[in-house]
């Protein structure tokens, strides 16, 4: 199966196998999957008796108990029912900062080797995945697709795209109209480097009813940089630029500000049932699929 410009390494993807993604609820799809929902129907986990009533289906007595106790019980079953999963990814400019001579990854790119793998995942198990790239609108979209033959098409879209101009995460979440319709989970994968908007959107995708995951990407020279003397510093998006002197007393600030807005981010998301991670780009994109998200019980 081809990954798509090397998206996730083969001995990855065999580990993957054996895991899938653990929603914090059951959760009714539209059609019959590997996952429990709330509701009782046809799977092979047996979940309770009930005394028969007409109507019932007739196949689901249960004889032993009826010869004990001379009543007619019908066993019910966990119905199981997919998991869709929604992939954002944040494709403006800002995103595009990071290692690109082959010692470690752009945001970008990291990005969507975690998004590349959480597909996996859940298509792996027949959960129904989409993925969309967004900057002020949604930029590139893949629809709903489900089981692992579609996983080569979540990787030929990941592949695609590159991030460009500004980026405005209220816009696209306001919009009703790119919110997902039906419950599940949406995976947001972005640098949240923005001075508005950020919360409006996690409190609209909450209202529709989804299990939020916050995956802040940054990148090592973002959260210590190592700067020094006279520099010109340009905004990647707008490019507004400002002169700074790069004292110990600057970057010491810096990283306490850096500090600061990870930690409030962080905390809104906690008292929200948001959970949110942070992915350094120095990290290998198999440690986070495989420690990070499983120390924070998002996969088994």
């Amino acid at each position: 199966m081809s990954t798509g410009l090397n998206l996730l390494d083969p001995a990855l993807m065999r580990r993957l196998d054996q895991m899938s993604i653990a929603a914090k609820s059951r959760i009714r799809g539209t059609m019959q999957g590997r996952r429990r929902s709330k509701d009782q129907g046809s799977s092979l986990e047996f979940a309770d008796y009930r005394l028969y009533t007409p109507g019932d289906d007739t196949r689901q007595l249960d004889w032993h108990a009826y010869g004990r106790t001379g009543k007619p019980f019908i066993k019910l079953f966990m119905d199981e029912q997919e998991l869709q999963v929604h992939l954002w990814l944040d494709a403006s400019k800002s995103m595009d900062f990071g290692q690109k001579d082959g010692s470690g990854s752009s945001k970008w790119a990291y990005a969507r080797q975690l998004a590349a793998g959480i597909g996996y995942l859940a298509l792996n198990r027949f959960d129904r995945v989409s993925a969309a790239m967004f900057t002020t609108q949604i930029t590139r979209q893949m629809r709903l697709v489900r089981g692992k033959g579609s996983a080569p098409r979540l990787f030929e879209f990941l592949t695609g795209g590159q991030p460009l101009g500004e980026g405005d995460i209220g816009a696209v979440f306001r919009n009703p109209a790119c919110l997902p319709r039906q419950a599940g989970m949406t995976w947001l994968f972005s640098d949240f480097l923005y001075e508005q908007g950020i919360e409006e959107s996690l409190k609209y995708l909450l209202a529709a009813k989804q299990e939020v995951i916050v995956v802040q990407v940054l990148a090592p020279e973002e959260i210590n940089p190592s700067f020094s003397g006279e520099l010109r510093l340009i905004d990647s998006e707008s490019g507004a630029a400002r002169e700074v002197a790069m004292s110990s007393k600057v970057l010491e600030s810096y990283r306490a500000a850096v500090q600061q807005y990870t930690q409030s981010l962080k905390a809104f998301c906690y008292e929200r049932g948001i959970t949110y991670l942070l992915a350094v780009t120095d990290i290998p994109p198999g440690d986070f699929l495989l420690g990070t998200l499983r120390n924070n019980g998002l996969v088994r």
